[in-house]
């Protein structure tokens, strides 16, 4: 697909909050010879080339899943390099984020990645924060149901204190307590390589998400395919389970 599809695109249709599931870095690497972590290092690429459509055709949040809970039973050497190709990554960026008005907003259990990752992710948030045009969550030691476990201790935490009801929880009051608050829930999932699950991410949030599963492998999601997705989801009839007539 060409860059001209961008101009079917219906701007006034397109998502507000897209999520990507980036898979198939190491069957990419395996399928040009070469070893996996040369895949991480392209996967690199499309995820800053998914932010500048993002950026160019006005979505406001994007959410990347880089690391998952589950992530760290892959090989030491593998996630000590995927580790270092975020700080790199972070550094570099950095003063792109900042130019772009790109905010960087992580997403798990942050406290769990090495000490020098967590210094160069924090150093990023706080530069960022009062960007505004692109919110970036980065999902690190990220995994949903541990989301909602947590969300659940703070709950729990509050309503010993007395400073929460049980009278008082709803749908609305656990939204305040994911790592997304205040946010849209995503109105589009991505999933490259061919898997047709979403692997524990957002579980809360994607109740109503439109899904998209290619079997292109993140690596080979370039531009055209973000927006082969996006012209894909415009077909789409959201009811939220309500009548579409």
């Amino acid at each position: 697909m060409s860059n001209s599809a961008t101009f079917k695109v219906k701007i006034e249709k397109l998502p507000r909050h897209v999520a990507i599931i980036m898979d198939g870095n190491g069957r990419w690497a395996k399928l040009h010879g070469r070893p996996r972590i040369h895949g991480h290092q392209k996967g690199v690429e499309r995820a800053r080339e998914a932010c500048e459509v993002a950026l160019e055709l006005g979505i406001t949040v994007l959410s990347l899943y880089a690391f998952s809970t589950e992530n760290w039973s892959r090989p030491p050497g593998e996630v000590e390099f995927l580790m270092a190709l975020l700080e790199e990554y972070l550094t570099k960026e950095l003063p792109i984020m900042m130019d772009k008005e790109i905010r960087l907003h992580p997403i798990g259990r942050l406290k769990d990645l090495p000490v020098t990752t967590q210094k160069k992710v924090k150093e990023a948030m706080e530069a960022t924060k009062g960007n505004a045009r692109l919110t970036l969550n980065l999902a690190l030691n990220y995994g949903g149901r541990a989301e909602l476990v947590d969300a659940f201790k703070d709950m729990a935490k509050l309503l010993k204190e007395g400073k929460l009801s049980p009278h008082d929880i709803e749908e609305a009051t656990v939204n305040r307590f994911l790592y997304t608050k205040a946010q849209p829930f995503p109105d589009l999932l991505i999933r490259t390589s061919g898997e047709l699950r979403i692997s524990n991410f957002l579980l809360w949030q994607t109740a109503y998400t439109e899904l998209y599963f290619t079997s292109t492998l993140w690596p080979d999601f370039d531009r055209s395919e973000f927006i082969k997705a996006l012209l894909e989801y415009q077909k789409r009839e959201r009811r939220f389970g309500g009548l579409g007539y």
